[in-house]
């Protein structure tokens, strides 16, 4: 049989600041068939050609933007990123009613297996084994025996419950592990507690059930609260804002230190929000005296980490250069959230992952 012809009623532009590869071209083009997809390449500084704006119905970018007289036949903008902070200011989001929608819910696979992968690494020492093999030394009983440890029975506190929160929370729960959600706005029923926006499927906790408690605001003395349940892990996964700047801290680690209850390890920081969440110069020195176990830190403050800063050489701490959500997925996750607007689009139903111009997400 023939393949379906389908009429070219959109026109599709994607632009990205790297050159997108043959295969994942075709994909898109499999996945939009009713549109006809255009590819551009874009360079700092240099314009997108305006005739490629006036053409387009549908938008799929970056950084990249339309002036307004230029946008008059979009009825869709979507964007590669989780949120729009790169342009917010914009004349597109500021001065027209043209539909944004994000990329907001795909990060969570990617960067639940790091999270879970520097615990592992650490709590089972795969570094030591790593050497050793390279070495070709076959250790001792003796040197593991008194050093790894497993997850199961510990507690997971998650500062910050949403799509990447929630499926750290799955893969722990599947370790044996036990999970505390922190959010901002309270949380005090089943239909508060679900996840509306978009969820790569077969992740995530859709429903809120996973967390056996609930804990919100961003008082000092909520915050206090929370660190005080016995947690044996701390993740980090909140929004950058005034509020949340070096929310952090030393009297913050101590408390995680002081009401821990694990009889073989102490407890472990992973931050995978920004640097600036936390105060670097109080995590290293609680990482130095041993008050905490380790820190996972996908993000630092500054970035990137100059190569002779001292928290390189911490004890107990592991560092990577912001990459936490990377794969060869994320571009074709992006691209289901478009195809699912496209869809709600042709039925006049809300998008997914809409940005809300007068609430600024």
């Amino acid at each position: 049989m023939g393949e379906v012809a389908f009429e070219k009623t959109e026109r599709l532009l994607v632009t990205f600041f790297k050159e997108i590869p043959a295969p994942l071209v075709a994909r898109i083009e499999r996945q939009f068939p009713e549109a006809e997809v255009t590819i551009y390449q874009s360079q700092k500084g240099v314009p997108v050609p305006r005739a490629l704006w006036q053409n387009a119905t549908l938008v799929c970018t970056f950084t990249d933007l339309p002036d307004l007289e230029d946008a008059g036949n979009i009825k869709l903008i979507h964007t590669v990123s989780a949120g729009i902070d790169h342009f917010v200011h914009h004349p597109i989001i500021q001065n027209s009613t043209i539909p944004i929608s994000t990329s907001s819910g795909i990060h969570g696979p990617p960067m639940a297996e790091w999270t879970v992968m520097n615990w592992l690494t650490s709590e089972r020492k795969f570094l030591h084994l790593r050497e050793a093999q390279k070495q070709h030394i076959w250790g001792d009983v003796e040197e593991y025996m008194p050093t790894c440890t497993d997850q199961v029975g510990k507690k997971v506190g998650i500062l910050g419950y949403g799509s990447i929160g929630r499926q750290i929370a799955k893969v722990s729960a599947a370790l044996g592990m036990t999970v505390h959600a922190y959010t901002a706005s309270p949380r005090p029923t089943p239909s508060s507690r679900r996840d509306t926006g978009y969820i790569v499927p077969g992740t995530g906790d859709a429903d809120g059930t996973i967390p056996v408690s609930w804990h919100h605001s961003i008082d000092k003395a909520s915050i206090h609260s929370f660190l005080s349940l016995g947690l044996d892990h701390l993740v980090i996964s909140l929004p950058l804002t005034p509020q949340t700047t070096h929310l952090i801290g030393a009297e913050e680690f101590a408390l995680l230190t002081a009401n821990s209850t694990h009889p073989f390890s102490k407890p472990y920081v992973t931050n995978i929000s920004r640097g600036k969440v936390i105060d670097q110069d109080a995590l290293m020195e609680s990482l130095k005296s041993g008050e905490l176990g380790g820190a996972a830190l996908d993000v630092t403050d500054p970035e990137p980490l100059p190569a002779d800063h001292p928290l390189w050489d911490v004890p107990g701490v592991q560092i990577s250069p912001h990459v936490s959500s990377l794969g060869k997925e994320y571009f074709p996750r992006s691209l289901d959230i478009l195809r699912v607007n496209l869809d709600r689009l042709k039925e006049g139903e809300e998008f997914v992952n809409e940005y809300k111009r007068g609430k600024g997400y």
